[in-house]
């Protein structure tokens, strides 16, 4: 699910590493969109020389890479928009904790995005963004998924507010995206829970426990996103760099109670799978109780039969080898029907333990 990645213990600061996809280098996809609330121009190039700088100041610049195999790129990057080279290497370094940095020109954002894929698992990956005056640079770490999409079909559109506004607008769109992303996850994560609850009633097992170890590991690591993603929207809402207009802070109050709403719902699945925790442990305790309650009806029940069997198993002689009778020696092994009236005996012995286990609610 989570990939986080880190430089080498003890490399020089600012160390850009290439991110490998199965140990092959990929190269970035980069796409380019410029919008005013007239003009709409979106096109794909294949390397940062092809960008033009400086950039229309009449209109938003939105740069989006996908892919983080190729470090001469982010280089370029840096150079041509004067991005510090702590700021890249946080980049390339993905498993960062949100945050927001303030630089003289920009402001450096990471997110964790979170979405499931076609096979409904869970995953996450970073988003890093250098938000300027009129552009927006974000960085993916691969092109199959984002979250994205519908603030790019409301651009093209044209719906909304988004085309009037600036970049810092669109920086506002994209962590809305990634922040309401995290509702579909935990509402899924959440399905699984109840019904995982309904079976865990029913008969529950180890795998059950295994399952619901990992449910807890996820929810952890979405609380490791949300926590300090609630930091960023705040540090937004109180920007006083002018990065941030006041109109745009009005919808970042929105997006930081969605955080609050998130962090609730984190909370609140947490609480529930600690409770299932207990629940499994007490049903296996009283599975187990039930079973040893059983057993020692059982139990109780053969300790006279096995009492009897033993006594007239030893096999006294009632009489010695010269005739002699002795009468306190078993005579009972003489009588014609001893054997059945001794299984008789003991049926009925089992019987009136039976009534009585019974009448006292031990069965």
């Amino acid at each position: 699910m989570f990939k986080p990645r880190r430089s080498s213990p003890g490399s020089a600061p600012a160390t850009l590493l290439p991110h490998l996809v199965n140990g092959q280098v990929v190269a970035p996809k980069i796409q380019i969109i410029e919008y005013n609330h007239e003009d709409l121009r979106e096109r794909e190039i294949a390397s940062i020389d092809q960008l033009a700088h400086p950039l229309d100041s009449g209109k938003v610049t939105w740069i989006n890479i996908d892919g983080l195999g190729d470090v001469e790129t982010f280089r370029k990057l840096g150079e041509k928009f004067d991005l510090h080279p702590l700021a890249l290497e946080d980049v390339l370094n993905t498993g960062q904790r949100p945050k927001c940095e303030i630089f003289p020109d920009y402001l450096f954002i990471v997110a964790q995005m979170v979405y499931q894929d076609s096979k409904s698992v869970i995953c996450g990956e970073q988003v890093s963004m250098f938000l300027g005056r009129n552009f927006l640079i974000t960085i993916q770490e691969e092109a199959e998924y984002d979250v994205f999409e519908p603030v790019r079909s409301r651009i093209r559109s044209g719906r909304g507010s988004i085309r009037k506004s600036k970049a810092d607008y669109l920086a506002y769109a994209l962590l809305d995206s990634i922040i309401d992303h995290y509702y579909p996850v935990l509402e899924a994560l959440g399905s699984d829970i109840e019904d995982l609850e309904t079976e865990l009633l029913k008969s529950p097992s180890r795998e059950m426990v295994l399952t619901l170890h990992d449910y807890k590991r996820n929810l952890t690591q979405l609380r490791r996103y949300i926590w300090p993603l609630r930091d960023v929207v705040n540090s937004l809402l109180h920007d006083a760099s002018g990065f941030v207009a006041s109109p745009t802070k009005v919808f970042l109050r929105d997006c930081y109670d969605h955080t609050v709403q998130l962090m609730d719902l984190v909370e609140s699945y947490k609480d529930i799978t600690a409770g299932l925790m207990e629940l499994y442990h007490s049903s296996v305790g009283l599975r187990t109780n039930e079973v040893m309650r059983v057993l020692t009806v059982i139990t109780s029940i053969f300790i006279p039969l096995t009492f009897i069997a033993g006594v007239y198993g030893m096999n006294f002689a009632p009489e010695t080898p010269s005739g002699d009778k002795l009468p306190l020696n078993m005579p009972e092994l003489y009588l014609p029907h001893g054997y059945v009236d001794c299984i008789l005996l003991m049926a009925t012995i089992a019987v009136v333990q039976l009534i009585i286990f019974r009448k006292m609610k031990w069965l």
